[in-house]
């Protein structure tokens, strides 16, 4: 059963300002699931580095959009058309991205993703290719 709109906005508010401050400091690392994000503020043009769940796929990456489609972060990648991701200690330049069905985003992930992914009402999937 998905998560109710206002519980997704309490977390995330909690995961912007406390919890992303953490795991800004243990993501891209050699394990563990967890990248750090750049991308371009569309309006600002300032840059922002967040941590994300990712995982690597045919020619990219595969991102769980957490909190829906209307977050700032994907607005962003969607606006600039790309953005670079460090993963396991190195950076990829991403470019190309595409929203996924669920389905094809989940089959993304390891299995051992899926089904809490799925459990937590993950609807959008976002995929990047890694630019050449």
């Amino acid at each position: 059963m998905a998560m109710k709109q206002s519980t997704l906005d309490r977390i995330r508010v909690l995961n912007k300002n406390v919890t992303n401050k953490i795991l800004i400091h243990l993501a891209g690392r050699k394990f563990g699931h967890f990248a750090i994000l750049t991308h371009k503020g569309r309006k600002s043009g300032k840059l922002y580095r967040i941590p994300i769940i990712a995982e690597p796929v045919e020619n990219g990456f595969m991102i769980a959009l957490t909190y829906g489609k209307e977050v700032d972060w994907y607005k962003n990648v969607m606006a600039d058309g790309g953005a670079s991701l460090y993963w396991k200690k190195k950076d990829y330049p991403l470019t190309n991205p595409q929203m996924v069905d669920q389905e094809v985003g989940l089959m993304g992930f390891p299995s051992l993703f899926r089904t809490p992914l799925k459990k937590m009402g993950i609807e959008y999937f976002v995929k990047l290719d890694i630019q050449d």
